[in-house]
């Protein structure tokens, strides 16, 4: 007889126990990622008319993406969400407000190395030319270390400002004003400088990149913790706020890092350079001449005696008959000294996906194993700071430890699986959309093919209007499709007692996502600075949060938090640099994840405006009906 009768399951009881809960968080995944990627692959398809190149290694990745997000997201609320919770409970109750402060502020550098999409912004730098912005080139490959650590620098500072906040209930517009204010002072100084001015959309990205599933989390387990014991009053919103401080933080430090390189003169190609010398990553043009569908191509030798041996021509050939005179000939048409000519044209055809169905040149093994030295990285130092956290300064007990480490395991594998999916498919998707969507405009050489297509819509606008059509319907569709965003609309409707509906959030954050990636392509197409199309935004922004009420700037501010998932920023920010990359004249894709970002803020806010109005309108028309009510009844008495 067994010691433990109660666990001794088969395989097939275990697979019936655990299926349907795999199956479930399969599918929550897959709810947020299938939108996205079919409505690109639909549009390059449909719309521009190109197959989808690497179409076997892009589905195998996204499938790796899938997984991995499961397994991530699992850990998460296993491993790392316990560790946060019970450090946000008990340490402001046991430490000194100086321990809670380095507590936040190494919490935050922590988060953030964490974070899927940095990987994205260390691997965004290959596309960058150095002759077209050095400074920007040098940040992104030179001192890619020092970008990701001055990003995490920016985070540990936002949450070390935002436990600050909550201990002594300031409301967030008076930190966001003034830090949103700066920001732009700052931007319009870079935008003076040319070698500053192309580092602008970087360090403005980087806001959205540091606000993803790890941060925000971890960061809103402290600040709700800090909340309970401080009692603010911010009451209801005291998790809001912190996010946003998150976003706006690593823009300065991420300028701070240019500005000191452009004084020290150490970028690239100036005499103090004393990064990695490289040689340009401008690559050498093929010289052959581009070609068009339908255009004459040349026969050889070789397609001669091919024909004269059997008589077989390629299927893209047309024959022509020319003769010196014709006559009727008893009823017939009759050609005299005839000569037949055969041509051959090229004709790409109409093709779903390119015969290179996987990347020769990619080394799985290799990925593989870049992927699981990332995570470690990533995931390691974090847990061990916050255990030692928990076990040395607090000294307090984890309980459900097994849990715990399972939890951090499957983070572990987790992040592996969505860095291999990351490079494996949603990097090769979102470039090779990214660098096909100017073919409505522009003659281009689509992305992994080898001859010229376009302008399809005409150089002028109609072109360029496509491709923003293009970018609103990405952005509204996939913010609709982001998990965090249900859980921000359930949030607000029971903060505001259903003054501002979950459904009513949820279409202005989606807008507003939609209106600021369709603004980034507006960017990128015109080569417009980025400045124009950021100050104008942030300034109706700045007004907006000074008129609006308190927990409508918490949750409108933070709603640009939702809008960066971990899917949106690497397909957005790879099809950002793939579009820039093909347009004349522009040196990088940058600046779209930051429009994406103040966008949904913008609708937000004003929609909370719009509501707050109605409902004191209707307030006021109720109070007015009672008090005319209450006359004419006392006329009536009298």
């Amino acid at each position: 007889m067994r010691d433990n009768p109660r666990f001794a399951i088969g395989w097939r009881d275990t697979y019936r126990i655990l299926a349907p809960y795999v199956r479930r968080n399969f599918v929550e995944q897959l709810k947020g990622i299938w939108f996205i990627v079919a409505y690109l692959a639909l549009f390059q398809v449909l719309v521009l008319q190109l197959p989808i190149v690497y179409a076997a290694m892009i589905g195998v990745g996204m499938f790796v993406v899938i997984v991995g997000l499961m397994f991530f997201m699992e850990g998460l609320r296993l491993g790392l969400m316990p560790l946060g919770e019970v450090i946000g409970s008990v340490l402001p109750t046991r430490s000194a407000m100086a321990v809670i402060l380095l507590f936040a502020f190494l919490l935050g550098i922590g988060a953030t190395f964490a974070e899927p999409a940095i990987a994205v912004l260390k691997a965004a730098g290959s596309g960058v030319v150095a002759e077209d912005a050095p400074l920007l080139y040098s940040l992104l490959n030179d001192f890619s270390g020092q970008l990701v650590g001055s990003v995490g620098v920016g985070v540990g500072l936002a949450v070390l400002l935002g436990v600050l906040r909550f201990f002594y209930a300031w409301p967030l517009k008076w930190l966001a004003i003034p830090a949103a204010s700066g920001l732009l002072g700052l931007s319009l100084w870079f935008q003076q400088v040319p070698e500053l001015e192309a580092v602008l959309g970087l360090a403005w990205d980087c806001g959205a990149v540091t606000t993803g599933p790890v941060t925000v989390p971890l960061v809103l387990a402290l600040g709700i913790g800090v909340c309970r014991v401080v009692s603010s009053e911010d009451g209801g919103n005291g998790g809001f706020g912190i996010v946003t401080l998150a976003s706006l933080f690593p823009i300065v430090a991420v300028m701070c890092l240019a500005g000191f390189h452009y004084m020290k003169g150490n970028y690239y190609g100036m005499p103090g350079y004393v990064g990695e010398v490289r040689a340009s990553t401008q690559t050498v043009e093929d010289q052959r001449p581009l070609v068009h569908a339908n255009e004459h191509l040349d026969f050889d030798q070789a397609d001669l005696a091919r024909y004269l041996d059997n008589g077989e021509l390629p299927a893209n050939h047309k024959v022509t008959y020319q003769a010196q005179a014709a006559e009727i000939v008893d009823g017939r048409i009759v050609l005299r000294d005839p000569q037949v000519v055969i041509e051959q044209f090229f004709d790409p055809g109409w093709q779903l996906f390119s015969e290179d169905t996987w990347n020769a040149d990619t080394s799985l093994s290799e990925q593989v194993l870049q992927a699981l030295m990332d995570a470690l990285r990533a995931i390691v130092p974090l847990c061990l700071f916050l255990f030692l956290v928990l076990r040395v300064v607090l000294r307090e007990q984890l309980k459900r430890g097994t849990d715990v480490a399972i939890g951090i395991a499957f983070a572990l594998l987790g992040m592996s699986l969505f860095g291999l999916g990351i490079a494996l498919g949603l990097t090769p998707l979102g470039s090779q959309l990214g660098a096909n969507v100017p073919a409505s405009f522009a003659e281009i050489v689509p992305w992994g093919l080898g001859y010229a297509e376009g302008p399809l819509f005409g150089e002028g606008h109609a072109g360029k209007l496509v491709a923003v059509v293009f970018a609103f319907f990405l952005g509204y569709g996939a913010t609709l499709a982001e998990p965090a965003l249900n859980a921000l609309g359930d949030t607000v409707e029971r903060i505001t007692v259903g003054a501002f509906r979950k459904k009513l959030l949820m279409q202005s954050v989606a807008i507003g996502v939609g209106f600021g990636i369709a603004a980034g392509i507006v960017k990128i197409a015109y080569n417009l600075p980025l400045v124009w199309m950021l100050v104008p935004p942030y300034l109706l922004v700045l007004f907006l949060t000074w008129r609006s009420p308190d927990d409508f700037v918490n949750f409108g501010w933070d709603s640009a938090g939702v809008t960066t998932g971990p899917i949106t920023v690497p397909l957005v920010l790879a099809m950002g640099l793939g579009i820039g990359g093909n347009v004349p004249g522009v040196s990088d894709g940058f600046g779209i994840l930051a429009l994406a970002s103040v966008g949904p803020i913008l609708t937000v806010l004003a929609v909370g405006l719009y509501t707050r109005r109605n409902e004191r309108s209707e307030q006021n028309s109720v109070a007015a009906a009672e008090a005319q009510q209450a006359l004419s009844h006392e006329g009536a008495a009298s």
